[in-house]
């Protein structure tokens, strides 16, 4: 027989940003707990609001399983003398389990006679254990700060009003958190501001549903907001744009939601688009609405969290908040377009960048001279546009508005820099230069914008490195993780063949003075390339396909990237295996050979028709694969070289290497030497041997 389990923990209003997350840690401990007690369940269901996190248990074991312990001793014949009297080591095994000598018992382990003491645990009822196991739950909840309330000691995220424990009808009497367990929930604040009286478990949502206006239910209730908010732009010809983390946010403020659309005035739609959303989004938790043209519309939708019969009192409030907060912003971006990005310039001397990196200013110094270097290396762009993309590019960090609405960053830049006069080349780069901005953002799509990101990202990451500073563990301050892989992403997508190992020298060379200048340039190169590893896995690439090429030390990410995909393709050839495992020998043998190896082949030494059929396959392989390199078609160069297999195992099945005469020997070696060189042309293919 089974048992449904509720626990709701009933509290002032929890923080909406990490309600999903505390709601997921709450189950999961919950989980955890049964099963580290080896109570049996079939399936647990999540449950939060704002004043509330529940879990159901059900199919919920009455008892813990009952278990056999066997303890083995001593084997029979040392535990009893010849006479059949225990010994010390029976006494000593009978003493450790608490057992009389007397009761002793033998019995075979499959291979001898030995002492055991048979013992059962479990059979506890789960209604004793249940208490424990939501305590543990809730101390390991992930609470960045925990409050007290009142005189008591008791911590958690917010104070808590009521806790319910129950299994099926019955009340669990315990004490959690300083409150002691009833059957009463409670419904919404203002809709049904009373205790519910809980029958029973089953009825648990339902009850909060239909008596106290509550979707208890995150998921449910976050799929409704959505509809809710879609259909309401869907009324005035519009489109919400609803992002993820606000759709959470909202979905943690309201338990009862209600999305309403409200209108402002259409003058601030000439302040920049993404000021406005900032204001509405960040300040108000609205969601924005954009026409057919993706251009934003002078609405917004708000989601209420109460049901009003009069809506629109409800929208003309929040119509009357959100004017000031809009007007803010076209104040910010009206005043800021009064002092030019030039002339904030000087402003950056007094913002720090870091202690020991000195100013904004001298960032964009250093910025400007590696972005000039980049762009000398790459056809078609204008070194004055991108020199002077990269003089302005932080002027916008000391205006009004990215003070006041610190994603703009960019965003304004680049309706001051048009404002300004500026090039709009200049103007657009100053935007891209923050891209991509997360997993998934697209890359600048200007050049001068993509050289700006680039030189940017990696003057931060080569001076904090030259500083000590390396990224530790889960300890990122400066984002270097995500800048690295940045600076992997323009490389690779905007098909810039530069060499990552000199750009990291020219800015190592930009600074004045770097503690650990001797190995930054190693350490910022080996630290970008080792982001290649996850940036793979995404792809299913599997590891060793990325080792063999990177055995090579390249520094070219792009060249990098093309190897990569050309040994990806590579190994889905039949012959893939058969060379990896021949190279993998050839490496072996070679490895241990003291002396020098011949640079060359001696045609007169070679005597079996194998390895002179290797010769020939080699030269005719090379012949075909090395313009391919050359002009780095890998995967076309790997495909030609496929058509060694059969030469190379012939060698192998027919051919002694290591014979005696060392003249013979020696010659041998050189021909595998050359195998394995025309493979390392583009990778180690021995890393792709499959261990069985």
């Amino acid at each position: 027989m089974t048992q449904t389990f509720l626990v709701e923990i009933g509290t002032e209003e929890l923080p909406p940003t990490s309600l999903k997350e505390l709601s997921d840690a709450f189950t999961s401990g919950i989980e955890k707990g049964l099963s580290a007690q080896k109570i049996g369940f079939d399936n647990s269901r999540a449950f939060a609001t704002p004043r509330r996190l529940a879990v159901i248990v059900e199919g919920l074991a009455e008892k813990t399983p009952i278990e056999e312990n066997k303890v083995w001793g001593p084997p029979a014949k040392i535990a009893f003398d010849s006479d059949g009297n225990p010994t010390k080591a029976a006494q000593a095994f009978a003493k450790k389990n608490n057992i009389a000598v007397e009761s002793l018992m033998t019995e075979s382990d499959g291979k001898q006679d030995k002492l055991v003491c048979t013992s059962t645990s479990g059979g506890e009822e789960s209604k004793q254990l249940l208490a424990d196991i939501v305590r543990n739950a809730l101390t390991n909840l992930p609470i960045k700060k925990r409050m007290r309330w009142g005189a008591s000691r008791t911590e958690f995220v917010r104070p808590v009003q009521w806790i319910v424990l129950m299994l099926d009808e019955e009340l669990i009497k315990e004490s959690i958190l300083g409150t002691e367990a009833g059957q009463a929930t409670r419904g919404h604040r203002f809709h049904a501001n009373e205790f519910l009286s809980i029958s029973n478990v089953d009825q648990y949502d339902m009850l909060l549903y239909n008596k106290g206006k509550i979707i208890a239910d995150f998921d449910k209730r976050k799929a409704e907001i959505k509809r809710q908010v879609e259909s309401a732009a869907d009324k005035i010809n519009g489109t919400a744009v609803i992002s993820e983390d606000l759709l959470d946010e909202v979905t943690g403020l309201v338990e009862w939601p209600v999305a309403l659309a409200g209108r402002f005035d259409e003058d601030f739609l000439s302040v920049p688009a993404q000021a406005l959303i900032s204001s509405m989004k960040e300040h108000q938790k609205y969601f924005h609405v954009v026409d057919k043209k993706n251009k934003l519309m002078p609405y917004f939708i708000t989601v209420s969290n109460i049901e009003s019969k009069a809506p629109e009192k409800v929208v003309d409030g929040n119509e009357r908040v959100i004017r000031p907060r809009l007007a803010d912003a076209a104040f910010f971006y009206n005043t800021d377009k009064n002092t030019s990005l030039e002339d904030r310039r000087e402003k950056l001397k007094t913002v720090l960048f870091q202690a020991k990196l000195g100013s904004i200013f001298d960032k964009t110094e250093r910025i400007k001279q590696l972005a000039g270097f980049i762009s000398e290396a790459i056809s078609n762009v204008d070194k004055n546009l991108v020199e002077r993309a990269a003089q302005l590019c932080k002027s916008d960090l000391v205006s009004s508005m990215v003070y006041e609405f610190p994603d703009m960053q960019g965003i304004a830049g680049f309706h001051y820099a048009l404002n300004d006069g500026e090039p709009e080349a200049v103007a657009q780069a100053i935007e891209e230069q923050y891209m991509p901005k997360f997993a998934g953002d697209a890359v600048p799509v200007s050049d001068v914008g993509a050289i700006i990101a680039l030189a940017d990202r990696i003057d931060t990451i080569t001076g904090i490195f030259g500083i000590g500073l390396k990224p530790t563990g889960s300890k990122d301050p400066f984002a270097l993780r995500r800048a690295s892989l940045g600076i992997l992403r323009i490389l690779v997508e905007k098909s810039y063949a530069l060499d990552l190992k000199e750009l990291v020298s020219f800015a190592a060379s930009n600074f004045s003075e770097l503690p650990a200048k001797e190995t930054v340039v190693s350490d910022v190169l080996s630290y970008c390339l080792e982001r290649f590893k996850a940036w793979y896995e995404e792809e299913n690439i599997a590891p060793e396909i990325f080792q063999a090429v990177h055995a090579k030390q390249l520094s070219t990410p792009l060249d990098i990237n093309h190897r990569v995909h050309a040994v990806a393709a590579f190994t889905q050839l039949p012959q893939a295996q058969s060379l990896a495992a021949a190279n993998k020998r050839v490496s072996n043998i070679l490895n241990k050979q003291d002396g020098v190896i011949p640079a060359s082949v001696d045609i007169a030494l070679l005597k079996e028709d194998a390895e002179k059929a290797l010769n020939q396959a080699l030269a005719d392989s090379y012949e075909q694969a090395a313009p391919l390199v050359k002009q780095s078609q890998y995967t076309q160069a790997l495909s030609a070289l496929a058509a060694l297999k059969d030469p190379v195992d012939a060698f192998f099945d027919n051919v002694m290497v290591m014979t005696d005469d060392s003249a013979v020997r020696d010659n041998r070696l050189a021909l595998l030497n050359q195998l394995r060189n025309v493979f390392l042309e583009v990778a180690d293919i021995s890393y792709l041997v499959v261990k069985a």
